[in-house]
């Protein structure tokens, strides 16, 4: 999972990033700072101490703070599998926390349509060529696109034709992409924080997840010892810390669920999106299981602690052997069963 956290200079995109990593961040005029973070799962931990791994690996989301926005860094960000977007919110400098989001959208929109109408114009010059069904699929959805960005309305308001978009997700169109707002805030307007998001929430019209943050308070947080951070958690009415919050939000978002690989050697969380099929996890962890799958061994996570591993599920007939299509559930254990 990718995350590009995006925003203005100085909104406090780059205090977040520092906050979110725990990392020391290079100030270098227009780079990119970037960390891996691990995703806490209490389930992998059991795992591990039940297997008494050699090696515990969490599933991860890789972070970006992206230099400010501008046109010039949006092929950049395209790879981006969801934005974090900071918007500040202090008593000196108030933005209009809608109209400063609506700004961002509409900037990714034009360049949406930019690649849109780019695409179709290259269509256009090759006939059309009716007699090649994926490209004239690929013309009718770039259409309808064009249509949909042409009312100023992003391609993630787009609905009913999910499916099909996927045809055309190499496009790795801007505003498709999920979004999450992070309203910066002072220390002494944290207690309007609920009053902060329902105005916000109220005056857009896609439905974009918010959280109210300070990036200071977070960033000290993050970098206190935890015998500190609960008194410190308190005095500032913070019930979790940005990063714990960011990591369930993301996974949310992205509509992401996991299962794990385990054994004496190594255990494993991996994320996957919710719907996806056992032989989609099976390229998640090694094209080579993808291309050679045979079937995934299966048990579930409630399942393995309840009848004390695989010898027991496979005597209680919770252990499974499933193919291809089979809609993986979070919390699943998988092996898979690969050709040589």
């Amino acid at each position: 999972m990718y995350i590009s956290i995006i925003g203005k200079a100085g909104s406090g995109k780059t205090t977040f990033f520092h906050a979110l990593s725990r990392t020391p961040i290079d100030n270098k005029s227009g780079s990119s700072n970037i960390s891996i973070i691990d995703v806490p799962d209490e389930r992998l931990e059991k795992l591990s101490a039940f297997f008494k791994t050699k090696k515990t690996v969490h599933a991860r989301i890789e972070l970006t703070d992206t230099p400010s926005l501008h046109s010039s860094i949006f092929q950049q960000i395209r790879q981006a599998d969801a934005f974090v977007l900071i918007i500040p919110y202090f008593e000196e400098s108030q933005e209009d926390l809608p109209q400063a989001y609506r700004a961002v959208i509409y900037d990714f929109i034009l360049s949406d349509m930019a690649q849109v109408e780019q695409r179709l114009e290259r269509i256009a010059k090759q006939g059309g060529k009716r007699d090649n069904p994926m490209l004239q699929q690929e013309k009718e959805l770039l259409e309808l696109c064009l249509a949909h960005l042409n009312e100023e309305k992003p391609l993630m308001s787009l609905s009913g034709i999910e499916e099909k978009m996927k045809h055309i997700r190499g496009f790795q169109f801007l505003s498709q992409k999920p979004m999450m707002i992070i309203i910066n805030c002072s220390e002494e307007r944290l207690s309007d924080a609920q009053d902060l998001e329902n105005r916000f929430k109220g005056e857009i019209k896609e439905d974009i997840p918010c959280i109210t943050a300070c990036a200071r308070l977070e960033a000290e947080l993050s970098i206190m010892p935890e015998a500190e951070q609960a008194d410190y958690m308190a005095e500032y009415g913070i019930k979790e810390s940005i990063r714990g919050k960011i990591i369930k939000l993301a996974c949310d978002t992205l509509g992401l669920i996991t299962f794990f690989t385990v054994g004496e050697d190594e255990c494993r969380a991996w994320h996957i999106k919710k719907g996806e099929t056992a032989h989609e996890a099976a390229r998640t962890i090694h094209t080579d299981f993808y291309n050679k799958f045979i079937r995934a061994e299966v048990v579930a996570y409630d399942d393995f602690f309840k009848y004390n591993g695989f010898a027991g599920c496979k005597k209680a007939g919770a252990w499974r052997l499933e193919g291809k299509t089979y809609a993986v559930k979070d919390g699943d254990i998988i092996t898979i069963r690969a050709g040589a």
